[in-house]
C-alpha cells in the first residue's frame, strides 16, 4: 500500500476538522447563489421567453451551458469512483459522456430547425392529437423523477461525508435540507438564470479537478507513470486493473451487458428533455451545432480530468480504503481532496470546502435544469392545450403559474422518494431513466426526422411499447433481485440476464415504430408535406403559405 494512503479511520473523520468552515461556506455560497439567481431571473410573463431565454443565447455561451448540463453530481462522484475501483471498466464508462455529445451534434440542428422545444411538440411533428402529447408527458415524467431523486440522494450522502457524519439518519437529514433549498432555487429560476449558473459551474469544476490532480501528481514527483503504477499497486486486483472484466456488477453475458450499458448511456443522455430544451434555445440550427461543438471540447477536458482524478484517488488513497468508506466508490473525490494535503492544514480545509461548493453547485444546476425542462413540458404540452380548449383568456399567465407549480411538485416528489428509499440500492434508476430516454425518445426523433412514412400509430407503438419493455425487463433484471447488489438480493425472479434492457428495448422500439407505421392507413400527400414542413421549419412556411392562399 502507498504511504500516502488514507486509513479508514482518517477517512471517517474527513469532515471533522473542516466541519465549521464547510458549513459556513455552504451558507454563504447558498445565500449568494440564491440572490444571484433571483437577479438573473427574467420578469417576463411570456412563456417562451422564460423557457428559451428568447432564443438569444450566443453559440459560445450556450455551448458552455450545454457542457455544464453534463457535469452532474452523479458524474462527479460516480465516474472517478468507478475508475478508482474498477480501472479499465470505469474508464470506458467515462468516455461515454464524450460520445454522448457527438450523438447530440448529429441531432442538434434538426431539433432547432423544427422550431419545437418539448417532447410533445417534437412528437407532434408526425402525429396529431392529444395522444402523442400525453405519451410525451408520461415519458418525460418517467425520465425526470429518477434523475431528480438520485441526484438529491447523492448530494445528501456526499454532504454528510464532507461533514464527517455518515450515519443513515444524518444522510437523510442532509438530503431533505439540500432538497428543500434546491426546490426553492428551481421554483424561481428560468433558462436564462440557470444558464449563467451552468456557465460559472464549468470553469469552477474544471479548475477544482485540475487542482486536485496536480496536487496528487506532486506526491509522485510530477510523474504520470509513477501515479499510474501506484494506482495499479493500490487497486483491489493489480493484475486485472488495466484490463476489462473487473466491473463488480458483471453478469454471465458480460460482453453483451457492457455493450447494453454503453448504448443506453450514450443514446439516452443525448436526448434527455433538458438537453433538448437547451439545444432549442439556440438562435438558429447552425448556432445549435456550434454550441454543441463548443460543449464537445469542454466535455472532453472534463472527461480527461475525471479520469485522472479516478486514477489519482486509487494511487493516493487506495482502493481498499475507498471501498471501506463507500462500497460504490462515490466518496473517492472527497477522499482524494483530503489525502493530497497535510492533516489539519488550512489549505486542506480550503480544498475540502471548495469541493463541497462544487458538489452543491452541481446538484443545484442539474436538478433545476431537469425539473425545469419537465415542468415546461407539463405547462406547454398539457396545461396550455387544456386552457385553450376551455376558452381561458389568461393562457400565458396560467401557463407560467403551472410551470412554477410543476417545478416545485417535481422537486418535492423526487425529494420524498429519495428520503423514502435511502436504505435501498436504487442507483440503478439512473440507468433506467436513461434507458427510457434511449428507447422511447431517440427512435421517435430519428424516425420523425429521417423517415417520411412515420406516423401516429408508429409513434405510439414505439413510445409505449418501448416504455413497457423498459419497465418489464428492468423489474426482472439482476439489478432488482437475485444478486448481492440488487434491491431485493434474497429474491430470485431475475430471468432477464442483462442489467438493463437497452440492447433489447432500443431495437424493439425502432421495429415497433416501423411496423406500426406500415400497418396503419397512409395519410394524404398534403399530410406528408405538412409533416415534412414542420420537421424542417417548425411550421413557419406552411403558415405563411396558408395566409397567402
Amino acid at each position: 500500500m502507498s504511504p500516502h494512503a488514507l486509513s479508514p479511520g482518517m477517512a471517517a473523520s474527513i469532515g471533522a476538522d473542516a466541519r465549521a468552515p464547510v458549513i459556513m461556506a455552504f451558507l454563504v455560497f447558498i445565500g449568494l447563489s440564491l440572490l444571484w439567481l433571483i437577479t438573473l431571473t427574467t420578469k417576463e410573463d411570456e412563456p417562451e421567453r422564460l423557457y428559451l431565454a428568447g432564443r438569444s443565447l450566443s453559440p459560445r455561451f450556450n455551448g458552455f451551458a450545454m457542457a455544464g448540463e453534463q457535469i452532474s453530481v452523479i458524474t462527479l462522484m460516480t465516474v472517478p469512483g468507478a475508475i478508482a475501483l474498477f480501472g479499465y471498466d470505469g474508464y470506458t464508462a467515462a468516455i461515454d459522456g464524450l460520445i454522448t455529445v457527438g450523438i447530440l451534434l448529429l441531432l442538434a440542428q434538426k431539433i432547432r430547425d423544427s422550431g419545437r422545444y418539448t417532447l410533445g411538440d417534437l412528437f407532434n411533428l408526425r402525429a396529431w392529437g392529444t395522444a402523442p402529447r400525453i405519451a410525451a408527458a408520461v415519458i418525460t415524467l418517467t425520465v425526470t423523477l429518477p434523475l431528480i431523486m438520485i441526484q438529491l440522494r447523492a448530494a445528501g450522502v456526499s454532504t454528510a461525508l464532507l461533514l464527517g457524519m455518515s450515519a443513515s439518519h444524518v444522510q437523510v437529514l442532509c438530503t431533505v435540507l439540500l432538497g428543500c433549498l434546491v426546490t426553492c432555487f428551481a421554483a424561481v429560476g428560468d433558462l436564462r438564470g440557470t444558464s449563467f449558473m451552468q456557465v460559472v459551474k464549468v470553469p469552477l469544476t474544471l479548475l477544482t479537478l485540475a487542482a486536485v490532480t496536480f496536487l496528487a501528481l506532486e506526491k509522485f514527483d510530477w510523474s504520470p507513470d509513477a501515479l499510474l503504477s501506484a494506482a495499479v499497486g493500490n487497486s483491489v486486483a493489480p493484475d486485472a486493473y488495466l484490463e476489462p472484466g473487473l466491473w463488480a456488477f458483471s453478469t454471465d453475458l458480460e460482453p453483451l451487458n457492457t455493450l447494453s450499458g454503453h448504448v443506453v448511456v450514450i443514446l439516452g443522455t443525448a436526448v434527455t428533455p433538458y438537453l433538448i430544451l437547451r439545444v432549442s434555445a439556440s438562435r438558429t440550427g447552425r448556432a445549435a451545432r456550434r454550441s454543441v461543438s463548443v460543449a464537445t471540447g469542454l466535455v472532453g477536458l472534463f472527461v480527461l480530468l475525471l479520469t485522472t482524478t479516478g486514477f489519482a484517488a486509487a494511487a493516493v488513497v487506495g482502493s481498499d480504503d475507498i471501498r471501506a468508506v463507500d462500497a460504490m466508490g462515490q466518496a473517492s473525490p472527497i477522499l482524494l481532496a483530503a489525502g493530497v494535503l497535510p492533516d489539519h492544514s488550512t489549505s486542506r480545509t480550503v480544498l475540502i470546502t471548495v469541493v463541497a461548493c462544487v458538489i452543491f453547485l452541481a446538484v443545484l444546476t442539474t436538478v433545476t435544469s431537469v425539473a425545469f425542462a419537465a415542468a415546461v413540458s407539463f405547462a406547454h404540452d398539457v396545461f396550455a392545450p387544456m386552457a385553450v380548449r376551455a376558452g381561458r383568456s389568461d393562457t400565458s399567465a396560467g401557463e407560467v403559474r403551472a410551470l412554477r407549480l410543476g417545478v416545485a411538485v417535481l422537486c418535492l416528489a423526487g425529494l420524498s422518494l429519495a428520503a423514502a428509499t435511502h436504505r435501498y440500492p436504487v442507483e440503478f434508476l439512473v440507468t433506467f431513466a436513461t434507458c427510457v430516454a434511449a428507447t422511447c425518445i431517440f427512435p421517435v426523433l430519428v424516425l420523425s426526422f429521417l423517415w417520411r412514412g412515420f406516423n401516429r400509430r408508429g409513434l405510439l407503438w414505439s413510445a409505449y411499447g418501448g416504455l413497457f419493455l423498459c419497465v418489464a425487463l428492468t423489474v426482472f433484471s439482476p439489478t432488482v433481485s437475485g444478486t448481492p447488489y440488487a434491491v431485493w438480493p434474497d429474491a430470485e425472479f431475475d430471468w432477464y440476464p442483462l442489467q438493463n434492457p437497452g440492447l433489447v428495448s432500443v431495437p424493439a422500439a425502432f421495429f415497433l415504430g416501423w411496423i406500426g407505421s406500415r400497418t396503419s392507413s397512409k395519410g394524404s400527400a398534403r399530410d406528408v408535406e405538412d409533416a415534412e414542413c414542420r420537421a424542417l421549419t417548425g411550421g413557419e412556411i406552411r403558415t405563411t403559405l396558408a395566409g397567402s392562399e
